[in-house]
C-alpha cells in the first residue's frame, strides 16, 4: 500500500513539472515569436462610429495596438492630427485600423459614404463583383486605378488616381461555420459575397474609357493612394506576358 502512494505521488509530481515545462515552452515560443517579428501601433476602432462624425471625437471609440508590421494596412492613421478638421465618410466598425481613405473634410461630404464630385468631373458608375474591387474594401473617398481586359487578350490601365465618390450594395460576408474562431481585430474577414455599384469621379475621355471596358470587355480596380507609383505600364498581350519586366 505504501509503495502504491509513493508510486502514485511521484507520477502526480511528474504530471505537474511536465505541465510547468510544456507552458514555460509555449510562453517562449510566443516571445521568441514576436522578437522576430517587427511591430508597429495602429489606431484600431473599439466602438462604432457614425459617419460624419468628427476626427477631434474620435479618441474614445479608438486604442492602440501593436501588430506586426505586414499586417498594418496601408494609409494607416498613426496620429488623430493627420485628421485635424476632417469627418468620417462612412460607418466604422469594431476592429478595423483607422485609415485616412475614409476621411474628408465636411464640404467634401454630400451625406453618409458619399463624397462631392470636384468641379469640372462627371460621375459614372461600374458593377463588380468584390474581387474585380479590391475584395469589396472600397470606400467613397478613396482613389483608384482602372484596368480595362478586352476580349481579344489585351489588358491595359487606362486610368490612375480616379476618386470614388460612393461604394453602394457593400457586400455581407457570409456567417462563418460553427465552431470557426472569430477573427482577430486585425486579422482579414471571410471574402465578401454579392456585386458592388462604384461611382467614379471622372472627366468626358475617362468617362468614355470606363464605359468602353464595360461594354467591350472586364474592368478591374486597384486601390491607389498617394504615393502608388503608376509608372511603366503598357498594354500587356498573350504574346507579351512572359517577356515584359514586371519588377
Amino acid at each position: 500500500m505504501r509503495r502504491r502512494i509513493l508510486a502514485a505521488v511521484a507520477a502526480l509530481v511528474l504530471l505537474l513539472v511536465g505541465a510547468v515545462v510544456l507552458l514555460s515552452y509555449v510562453r517562449g515560443a510566443d516571445a521568441r515569436a514576436m522578437a522576430g517579428a517587427r511591430t508597429v501601433e495602429v489606431l484600431v476602432v473599439v466602438e462604432p462610429i457614425p459617419a460624419g462624425t468628427p476626427a477631434e471625437q474620435l479618441a474614445e471609440f479608438l486604442t492602440v495596438e501593436p501588430v506586426p508590421a505586414k499586417a498594418a494596412v496601408p494609409g494607416r492613421v498613426t496620429d488623430l492630427a493627420e485628421l485635424a478638421g476632417q469627418v468620417a465618410t462612412v460607418d466604422l466598425q469594431p476592429g478595423e485600423q483607422l485609415i485616412a481613405a475614409r476621411f474628408a473634410a465636411p464640404d467634401d461630404v454630400r451625406g453618409p459614404g458619399i463624397v462631392e464630385v470636384p468641379a469640372g468631373l462627371q460621375e459614372v458608375s461600374v458593377l463588380l463583383d468584390p474581387q474585380r474591387a479590391v475584395g469589396g474594401r472600397l470606400v467613397a473617398g478613396d482613389t483608384v486605378g482602372v484596368f480595362v481586359s478586352l476580349e481579344d487578350g489585351r489588358t491595359h490601365a487606362v486610368l490612375h488616381k480616379v476618386l470614388v465618390t460612393q461604394v453602394q450594395g457593400a457586400p455581407v460576408a457570409a456567417p462563418a461555420p460553427e465552431g470557426t474562431p472569430e477573427t482577430a481585430s486585425t486579422g482579414a474577414g471571410p471574402a465578401p459575397e454579392g456585386s458592388l455599384m462604384i461611382t467614379l469621379a471622372v472627366s468626358a475621355p475617362q468617362a468614355e474609357a470606363v464605359v468602353f471596358g464595360m461594354e467591350h470587355g472586364t474592368v478591374w480596380l486597384s486601390l491607389e493612394n498617394a504615393d502608388a507609383d503608376t509608372s511603366g505600364t503598357e498594354v500587356v498581350t498573350p504574346g507579351t506576358i512572359y517577356e515584359k519586366d514586371f519588377s
